[in-house]
């Protein structure tokens, strides 16, 4: 018998895409329970992530087993039984703390600053492809706004690569942190990649509300006193750390969201929603990063 657990994300934001993946649990004869996770590209790799993760240390859903068949992936998974609470900014700092000193992986993709710096550059080719596609007609702004983060991003992503480097989650948020009687364990890892921590860190509190970077020092600061590197706190790029990690975060969001609009969802339907939070986190942007 299968019971709806609920609907995975894949954009935890006010664009969401409903039809890339889902979660459900399963019943066995016995009475005892599985959670069977299914995801089409680019999040078909799920699994090989999760197995990597728990080789490496990190807490995190144990797979019983995975298949792809037709582009889509099967994981049947650990069931966690319900969460006791809700995860809190002492539990992100935590679990982050955890991630973020596990060795790297060579599995794993790279964004380091040379990727990271291409970012926009990419968002640009998305942005033509669209427009051939007579799509985003009247983006001009997020052009612009795309030319002028392009052209200072080389000295703006430097420090990429200082402390805490390594392991990103990269859907870093207490939804994805599961707080059980048995302890905590680190979910959704389909978009994990070797990069800056700072992105993880950046994106628990969220994207719908206005970045905030006083709180995100706050949350640096705790991350430092629970173990994770002082190199977080760290100046980089010529901006202080939060704002950095804001900035960039938002940057590879927005190159994200472009590129589901070409190339996973390619819905016309979908881009005013997507052309509203690129916009939106485009002006974030330039903000932080003070371009």
């Amino acid at each position: 018998m299968l019971t709806v657990a609920g609907q995975a994300t894949a954009v935890r934001e006010e664009v969401r895409v409903w039809s890339m993946s889902g979660v459900e649990r399963v019943t066995f004869p016995d009475g005892s329970t599985a959670i069977f996770k299914y995801a089409k590209k680019p999040f078909d790799s799920e699994d090989q992530a999760l197995r990597l993760a728990h080789t490496l240390g990190v807490p995190v859903p144990q797979v019983h087993a995975s298949a792809v068949l037709d582009g889509w992936l099967g994981m049947l998974m650990e069931d966690l039984g319900p969460s006791v609470r809700e995860a809190d900014d002492l539990d992100g700092v935590a679990a982050a703390v955890v991630l973020h000193g596990t060795r790297t992986a060579p599995a794993l993709p790279v964004l380091d600053q040379d990727r990271l710096r291409t970012l926009p550059t990419r968002a640009l080719e998305h942005l033509e492809q669209l427009r051939k596609a007579d799509r985003w007609h009247d983006a001009d702004d997020v052009e612009d706004a795309l030319d002028r983060i392009a052209q200072t991003a080389e000295a703006l992503s430097a420090g990429a690569t200082i402390a805490p480097f390594g392991w990103v989650h990269s859907e870093f948020h207490p939804t994805s942190l599961h707080i059980g009687k048995r302890g905590w364990r680190l979910l959704d890892f389909a978009r994990a990649f070797t990069g800056p921590g700072l992105l993880d860190l950046a994106s628990w509190h969220g994207t719908i509300e206005p970045p905030h970077p006083v709180r995100l020092r706050v949350f640096l600061e705790q991350y430092v006193t629970a173990g994770g590197t002082p190199d977080a706190l760290a100046p980089r790029g010529g901006l202080t750390a939060e704002n950095w990690a804001l900035g960039w975060h938002r940057m590879w969001a927005v190159e994200w969201f472009m590129e589901q609009s070409i190339r996973w969802i390619s819905d016309p339907a979908t881009d005013p929603a997507y052309i509203k939070a690129v916009r939106r986190h485009l002006t974030d942007v330039l903000h932080l990063l003070e371009i």
